[in-house]
């Protein structure tokens, strides 16, 4: 039987991770998002139910383990150095004559250039081709441990693909740049403002912020991406140019930038730079630059490095995207969860190729720091976001006519008095009535988070409201296809494949519904929470804020605003709507394993399992793992040295086990 569930789970690895490398790093899948999420859910199924037989490079991993008490120290392999900056071909020319001075060489060089990505630098260890650990750059000579962290970026092989039959290093060590694409990243803000939260200044930093959270499953929720630039052992590989060690590394299965180009002379260089600047633009992902590189690798030991940089290689840098125009007017948009932003209205610009006509202010906190006023002359780049952004304002060029740009005390759409929570950046409109807020919630529920329709985006579910067959949720389910196809823009193919797919959704998990709603506070993770406490949705509806604090990792905030929605008796009336229109949501199966509603907190050193042993137990048991001692918890396993979560136990009066106990109490509920 063992063997059986050990085979299989050898074959769902396998398949997933030949899937996911078809659709995250080669674009090209080969199966629906539904058919892989099965083999998936069946993954993680088996693994729960046999915890003994979970691998160090199993997909699993991507979902983000335990959060971490703080990040331990990595030492490199070999320094990860930073690279000098030039700026124009003229430096360029500079560099090359130098490299030759060195070499005592007057014979063209052959260079490779590659996209120099704004990103966060990461070296990847990989022992018998797995990965083992992953590490920020640091200092170049040691960097953090976020292994857990990076696992969860899914074009980041965690086995080497092809290991058995190319030959591997006994040690590779990989690096490369974890980067957030510009649509990710404008995605990820939009969110954070929501939530009352700041947002990310550019790419990098959100990238940089993503990938150093000590709970890695917050990390697996940001959509990071990969690619791969060098090793930092390319000694141990048989590989002649930088050029075959990115083709090696592509066999393998990482992510390699397809801008990568070998060039035979300067002159090639140079237009490659050029072309780069152009296309900047056009790209899903920030590139401040072009990195230049002696492809060949003997040259490059030859080279060898300064303190602190390489000598064969150098950072081309790109001039800033700025521009400078006038600040002309001030729009006050509403979001889904009531949050208004200010957007700048600009004078038209162009900015490297684009005419730029608006701006985002994030909040009234941005306005006052960066000192805006109405009529302003103002700094605008495109860097770091889809929509532009306003660096500064120019006093010096203030006439005395500029205005103090006023932040609304009342909604511009339903008129109810702002408010602005304490420790918030973000200004709301309550008004759980607000019609910009009904809008965006019923775009947001026709969206991926919700239907996921194809077909029915922004824009049409606007004419579905303007035409008044769309008010409230309930209605995508009674839409009739013979008024779609009458509509403005559609016809019957369009209305009839609308309606076959809305049909497909009415059958939807309680996690699924949880997350389509758009509550705030409520994202996915929190949303599989409430589906795996509660058995159905009417469970969840009658529960109170004790109850749903039992949960871990539902807090104080997130628990009273579910309380105020699922009140309300509009959502009641909603949610009867729907499933008087035939909306099947499934309930979770109740969970009766021997564990269930029993919380453990792990601390001390145990002496015959792992801590990740006997977490593992706990799930597949059905019970719940903790992190820190909090109300929640109902048992403490202690082992050696355990310090302060122990004496805090005692003190809450907490039954506290040995492993010995711990280990009985196993059997017992097992017999």
């Amino acid at each position: 039987m063992e063997q059986g569930v050990a085979d299989r789970l050898n074959e769902l690895r396998a398949q997933i991770r030949l899937h996911a490398h078809r659709y995250y790093v080669l674009d090209d899948p080969v199966i629906s998002d539904g058919e892989y999420d099965a083999l998936f859910r069946e993954l993680l199924t088996l693994e729960a139910e046999h915890p003994a037989l979970i691998t160090e490079d199993s997909p699993s991993h991507r979902v983000g383990g335990e959060a971490l008490q703080a990040f331990a120290t990595v030492a490199h392999g070999s320094p990860m150095l930073s690279l000098e900056n030039i700026f124009s071909a003229a430096e360029f020319s500079a560099f090359e004559e130098k490299v030759q001075r060195f070499l005592k060489t007057e014979q063209p060089l052959r260079f490779i250039t590659e996209p120099k990505l704004d990103g966060l630098a990461v070296e990847l260890l990989y022992r018998q081709g797995v990965l083992i650990v992953g590490s920020t750059r640091g200092d170049g000579l040691a960097g953090e441990n976020i292994t857990a962290q990076l696992k969860t970026v899914q074009s980041i092989p965690l086995r080497l693909q092809g290991h058995d039959e190319i030959a591997v290093p006994e040690e590779l060590n990989v690096r490369g740049e974890v980067f957030l694409s510009k649509k990710g990243f404008h995605l990820l803000n939009r969110q954070r403002l929501e939530d009352g939260a700041a947002p990310f200044a550019n790419p990098r930093n959100a990238a940089a912020g993503s990938i150093r959270q000590l709970d890695p499953r917050v990390t697996a929720q940001r959509p990071l991406d990969f690619f791969v630039y060098g090793l930092g052992n390319a000694e141990v590989v048989p590989y002649l140019s930088q050029d075959e060690i990115f083709h090696g590394l592509a066999r393998l299965g990482f992510p390699v930038n397809p801008l990568i180009k070998v060039c035979a002379t300067s002159q090639e260089v140079e237009a490659q730079y050029q072309h780069l600047l152009v296309i900047r633009h056009t790209l899903d992902y920030e590139i401040d630059g072009m990195v230049v590189k002696v492809d060949e690798l003997s040259l490059q030991q030859r080279l060898g490095a300064t303190a602190r940089a390489p000598r064969w290689a150098i950072a081309w840098k790109f001039p800033a995207i700025q521009a400078t125009t006038v600040l002309e007017a001030v729009e006050f948009q509403v979001g889904r969860t009531g949050v208004v932003t200010p957007v700048a209205i600009l004078k038209p610009v162009e900015v490297n190729g684009v005419v730029v006509r608006r701006a985002t202010l994030h909040n009234q906190d941005e306005i006052a720091k960066k000192d805006l006023h109405l009529f302003d002359k103002v700094l605008v780049q495109r860097a770091g976001d889809v929509i532009p952004e306003i660096i500064k304002s120019i006093p010096e060029h203030r006439n005395g006519l500029e205005q103090r740009i006023v932040f609304p005390s009342n909604c511009p759409e339903c008129g109810e008095r702002l408010v602005r929570s304490e420790g918030e950046a973000a200004i709301r409109c309550v008004n759980p009535y607000c019609p910009a807020q009904h809008l965006q919630k019923l775009i947001y529920f026709a969206g991926k988070k919700g239907l996921d329709l194809e077909g029915l985006g922004k824009k049409n579910v606007e004419q579905l409201i303007r035409e008044g067959l769309v008010r409230d949720i309930p209605d995508f389910f009674r839409l009739d296809a013979e008024k779609l196809a009458g509509l403005d823009g559609w016809g019957d193919k369009s209305a009839r494949n609308i309606i076959e797919a809305i049909e497909q959704r009415k059958t939807m998990s309680l996690a699924q519904f949880i997350g389509a709603l758009g509550i705030r506070h409520v994202g996915e993770v929190t949303a599989e929470l409430l589906a795996e406490h509660f058995t159905d949705l009417a469970q969840l509806m009658a529960a109170d804020k004790e109850k749903l604090l039992q949960i871990e990792g539902v807090g104080e905030q997130t628990a009273v605003t579910l309380v105020a929605y699922f009140s309300d008796p509009a959502i009641q009336q909603m949610v009867g709507q729907l499933l008087q229109a035939g909306f099947n949501i499934q309930p979770v199966l109740v969970n009766t394993q021997p564990l269930a509603g029993r919380i453990f907190l792990f601390t001390g050193t145990l002496a015959v399992l792992s801590r990740e042993e006997a977490k593992q137990m706990v799930k597949a048991l059905g019970g719940q793992v903790a992190s820190s001692i909090s109300h929640r918890v109902t048992d403490v396993v202690a082992g050696e040295k355990a310090g302060s979560k122990k004496k805090k136990a005692e003190e809450q009066g907490l039954p506290i086990f040995s492993e010995e106990d711990f280990l009985a109490l196993l059997a017992k509920v097992q017999s």
